[in-house]
């Protein structure tokens, strides 16, 4: 099973965007063991993903609660070829996630976001507040206006921690428990 997504006859506007999006509820965070408070504290990402279009995409973590901070990173796809792609990513005294049942953390798969969003000053693999026009670096818009293109992903697994395990496959019963 996978989210999968074929784009139809697209041209790049600055306007366009397609970024799926996992809200986690903030107590699931805090109470996580994460200290996300410190640059020594990891929480891990990892996803398998495969597009028709071979070039790098973007994803990232943000958190929601007070002030908005994004941590963007890339990964390159070669055309058709499932990737696994784990991103260790650390805390950062400036975060803020409370411990309630509204959303604290937001994990942002994205093949495409268009210029009003994105600058080409954003840099990968820190924290930075969040600004909408700098949610990522730009992108190329290759995948975007290929006709029929697909971006499908699978297996996404948050982790407190610098490693990424296998992911663990859980029933509906297990999972609502």
């Amino acid at each position: 099973y996978s989210n999968h997504v074929t784009n139809g006859d697209t041209v790049a506007d600055a306007g366009q965007y397609y970024v799926p999006q996992q809200p986690i509820e903030a107590q699931n965070v805090s109470l996580s063991g994460w200290n996300y408070k410190s640059s020594t504290g990891y929480i891990t990402l990892s996803f398998w993903v495969k597009s028709s279009v071979g070039q790098t995409y973007q994803a990232s973590l943000m958190t929601t609660d007070g002030t908005i901070y994004n941590y963007p990173f890339s990964f390159t796809l070669s055309a058709d070829t499932w990737t696994k792609v784990i991103k260790t990513i650390p805390g950062n005294s400036n975060l803020q996630i409370d411990n309630d049942t509204g959303e604290g953390v937001r994990v942002n798969i994205c093949p495409y976001m268009g210029t009003t969003y994105t600058s080409s000053g954003v840099n990968y693999d820190t924290w930075a507040a969040w600004g909408s026009g700098t949610r990522f670096k730009d992108f190329t818009s290759t995948w975007w206006t290929t006709n029929s293109a697909t971006f499908e992903f699978t297996g996404v697994q948050l982790e407190v921690g610098s490693q990424a395990t296998a992911f663990e496959h859980r029933s509906y019963g297990e999972e609502l428990a």
